[in-house]
């Protein structure tokens, strides 16, 4: 069974708590808990120690975890070659899969490889890349993310100079008018969020903030939703 970001509210923050975080010796006690905690989706970070400096995991973890959760499986592909293993990771269980426009593979014949796939489409900026460049790629996507870190590593601290990034998108998404989301992936937590919402992001991932909050997932999860009073979206308007 596939789940489909595109059924997901628009018009209020949903939160994609990141896996890299959990407890991998429980992994499955840890999915059952973030999602009775009220998580909209479950972000999968996939790293190939080339393109980004480090190694999480793949395939087989996806395959193995998609039967218990029905969740959207929103894959980050931090890989070098994303057309590539596109239709392997859509087979192993992910819904969505987000590439990097500084990967190796073309933006374009990666978006068609995602696409025949049968997954919704996001494409990625590292802190480096200006928004702009993904501007003449959104009528092709569902959702834009910008780290708000380097990404490789969880529980680094939030960059809020990437904010203007997020603000130049949801200008750009809005007077276009198109059904594309933003992503905030790094750093976002219960003080991060406010500034986060205020520029327009609508999706962010959160991995320390959720899965180590001092009062439980659910309260880290609550605290992220209720910023969606401040969210600045006219989302597919």
């Amino acid at each position: 069974m596939n789940y489909d970001l595109r059924t997901l509210d628009f018009g209020r923050i949903l939160v994609s708590p990141s896996v890299l975080a959990a407890d991998f010796g429980k992994l499955d006690e840890e999915i059952a808990a973030v999602t009775a905690a009220g998580a909209d989706l479950l972000h999968l970070d996939v790293m190939d120690g080339h393109f980004v400096p480090n190694i999480s995991f793949g395939i087989p973890v996806i395959k193995s975890i998609r039967s218990r959760s029905n969740l959207v499986f929103d894959t980050h592909l931090m890989i070098s070659r994303p057309a590539k293993y596109a239709a392997a990771f859509a087979k192993a269980g992910a819904d969505h899969l987000t590439f990097h426009l500084e990967s190796d593979d073309d933006p374009k014949e990666t978006i068609e490889a995602i696409r025949n796939a049968g997954c919704t489409v996001g494409i990625s900026i590292k802190p480096a890349t200006p928004a702009e460049e993904l501007f003449k790629y959104l009528d092709l996507v569902d959702m834009v993310l910008v780290m708000t870190v380097e990404p490789g590593f969880g529980g680094q601290s939030f960059m809020a100079d990437m904010m203007p990034k997020v603000a130049a998108l949801r200008q750009e998404i809005s007077r276009r008018k198109l059904p594309v989301r933003i992503q905030t992936d790094g750093g976002v937590d219960d003080n991060t969020i406010k500034t986060v919402a205020a520029c327009g992001s609508d999706i962010v991932v959160a991995g320390t903030a959720v899965f180590r909050h001092p009062q439980g997932m659910k309260c880290a999860i609550d605290n992220l939703h209720n910023a969606s009073s401040l969210l600045n979206s006219k989302v597919g308007e």
